[in-house]
């Protein structure tokens, strides 16, 4: 049975405080009455209430400054004020304030019935919401990093370390092995968890357009820009941005970057007005990024200004132990979404999962369990096709599966054919296929744009 709702009533008039606690009595409301404003914040402050009912006209308060004081103890109470044909301006003002609603006196029982239960609704709404909220941010928080690992939770204690902080931090790990999980759950265990996390790729958007992307612009600032756009850092105000595959960044741009760590003050292109923002920033790359400083492609100084905390994510190879944790959470996500009946796995088919290398990591073990689970038949995965790890010539080349290109195919479906190879061979990771066929990654990520389009 739901609890009944406590209401405090708050007015001098005891005989309208006695008719108005059985009326609400009989609707299954738990009423106290007081009849000073002193008595009523007292006992507000001490044992609360969902609903706070106060005469405007009190002895010792004016019901104004009861309400202004209820909403500095909870902010989230409701509060009904009662109203007499000579205060009714004052009503207005208390709903100015944050009163859910009036009363007029003498009290009307429908009138005080419905307002009740209105106000009632609403609080109780407003507390689903905050608990479903708080579901969803502990569901987004650390018990999105899979693993019991000594690996992982190495990972988890740094985190939890560092996240209630505002320190820079680089993630660093392989591709697919779940860096921008990581810097959600950063964020999400922040004190900016209720402002916005904003993501930007780095090797995803031409270089032209990633200054534009990442400051704004101002109307005419280039070709195009009919209006003013804000940037990333400002829709992450307050917030936290994060910037994946920084290594990608041109060097004339990581010297801008710079400049707004320091101080977080930038220009947006084609203006001479400064904006300050306050933004937290996580970055991450899959590259050796001592290696990338070493040859004049990454600014020393700007790695130490992002680096101020580093976390590093282990490869799935690197913590075996948690494949069966991984497989079992992929299996009840994607089952469900796609509504199979699909729910364990033989323990012939774990043992591939267990023996395989996963060069993809964990987005190659979440894309191999969608596969299994859509071919599946019946209620359990009994094997899974997995993609063998490339053969090794004499020279130290990698040598992938053959594809078939029959003759007379045309070339833009031949290339299709092709890219798609690629991915399936890295396991869905778009920076290792665009190593493997000697194109920089932001040719395929253009492709990929124009297909979807």
């Amino acid at each position: 049975m739901p609890r009944r709702a406590e209401i405090l009533l708050v007015d001098d008039e005891e005989a309208l405080c006695t008719a108005a606690e059985k009326i609400l009595a009989k609707e299954g409301y738990h009423v106290t009455s007081v009849n000073t404003a002193a008595d009523g914040l007292t006992r507000f402050e001490s044992n609360g209430a969902d609903l706070l009912i106060t005469d405007l006209m009190l002895p010792d308060l004016e019901g104004i400054q009861v309400l202004k004081r209820a909403k500095e103890i909870r902010p989230t109470v409701e509060v009904i004020v009662i109203t007499g044909h000579a205060t009714v301006e004052k009503a207005v003002e208390a709903m100015r304030l944050g009163a859910y609603d009036f009363i007029e006196k003498p009290l009307d029982r429908m009138a005080l019935v419905k307002a009740v239960s209105k106000a009632i609704e609403k609080q109780r709404l407003a507390e689903e919401n905050r608990r479903l909220r708080e579901e969803l941010q502990q569901q987004r928080g650390e018990d999105a990093l899979i693993g019991t690992s000594d690996a992982m939770v190495a990972v988890k204690k740094l985190i939890r370390q560092i996240a209630p902080t505002d320190v820079t931090v680089l993630v660093q790990g392989e591709s697919g092995s779940g860096k921008e999980v990581v810097a959600d759950v950063i964020h999400n265990l922040s004190q900016r968890r209720d402002n916005a996390i904003v993501k930007i790729s780095c090797a995803a958007i031409p270089e032209t357009l990633l200054e534009s992307e990442l400051f704004g612009y101002e109307r005419g600032a280039f070709t195009g820009a009919a209006g003013s756009k804000p940037g990333k850092f400002e829709l992450a105000d307050d917030g936290t941005l994060f910037l994946d595959e920084i290594a990608e960044m041109s060097p004339q741009l990581q010297a801008k970057l710079l400049r707004v760590l320091q101080d977080g003050r930038f220009q947006r292109l084609g203006s001479v007005k400064d904006v300050q923002v306050n933004v937290r920033v996580i970055s991450a790359t899959h590259v050796d990024i001592h290696k990338a400083i070493a040859e004049g492609k990454f600014r020393e100084d700007l790695f130490y200004r992002l680096n101020v905390v580093n976390v590093t994510v282990p490869a799935l190879r690197q913590r075996a132990d948690d494949i069966p944790l991984l497989a079992e959470h992929f299996l009840k996500k994607y089952a469900a979404r796609m509504q199979k009946g699909v729910h364990a796995i033989a323990p012939k088919a774990m043992e591939q999962l267990l023996h395989h290398t996963w060069p993809g990591n964990v987005r190659e073990l979440e894309n191999s369990m969608q596969r299994a689970i859509v071919v599946t038949p019946g209620d359990t995965i009994q094997i899974f096709q997995l993609t063998p790890p490339p053969s090794i010539t004499a020279s130290g080349e990698s040598l992938g599966p053959s594809i078939m290109i029959p003759i007379g195919m045309p070339m833009a479906e031949a290339e299709d054919r092709i890219v798609a190879a690629a991915l399936d061979q890295c396991g869905g990771d778009k920076e290792k296929a665009a190593k493997l066929l000697g194109i920089s990654s932001r040719t395929l990520y253009r492709r990929f744009s124009k297909t979807e389009d």
